[in-house]
């Protein structure tokens, strides 16, 4: 049997078979995994949420009411916040910091919600679990975005 096996191995079109099925299998389950991987934060930053105090909470996640996106003119770039909440009669944006390749995108989304909080007497959070929060401060300070960082779990 093990012979059958390396026989195969040494066959370039099972070989390229193999190749090609591994990459689409790393491909889709690393998408999937981002993905899920924030939609299960989202659920902690709802619960932190309610835990203090925020009421009319709006969540981009399955069962809330999806808060209210914003599109950039200049390049039609829409933006969703995770979370938004009221707080002391002031409306507050509660996003996910996670380290990724696409961090430009996020540095414009928290500018603009920073700037949208502030304007209706509230504040952004960035809600970073552990391994994220150090980066999380790290990007705000470089690019002066006004974000009070909390760590979640």
């Amino acid at each position: 049997m093990i012979e059958r096996i390396l026989s195969l191995n040494k066959n370039p079109l099972f070989t390229d078979f193999i190749n090609h099925t591994a990459f689409l299998i790393s491909r889709d389950s690393e998408k999937f995994h981002a993905y899920m991987e924030k939609d299960g934060f989202i659920e902690s930053v709802v619960k932190w949420a309610q835990s203090h105090g925020f009421k009319e909470i709006k969540a981009n996640i399955e069962g809330f009411d999806t808060p209210k996106s914003y599109e950039r003119t200049q390049d039609n770039q829409v933006f969703t916040p995770d979370v938004t909440g009221i707080n002391m009669y002031n409306k507050h944006y509660l996003e996910v910091s996670l380290k990724n390749d696409k961090m430009m995108k996020d540095i414009s989304k928290w500018k603009l919600l920073s700037e949208l909080a502030s304007m209706k007497g509230g504040k952004l959070y960035l809600m970073a679990p552990r391994g994220h929060v150090r980066y999380t401060r790290d990007v705000i300070s470089q690019h002066n975005i006004p974000a009070e960082v909390v760590k979640i779990s």
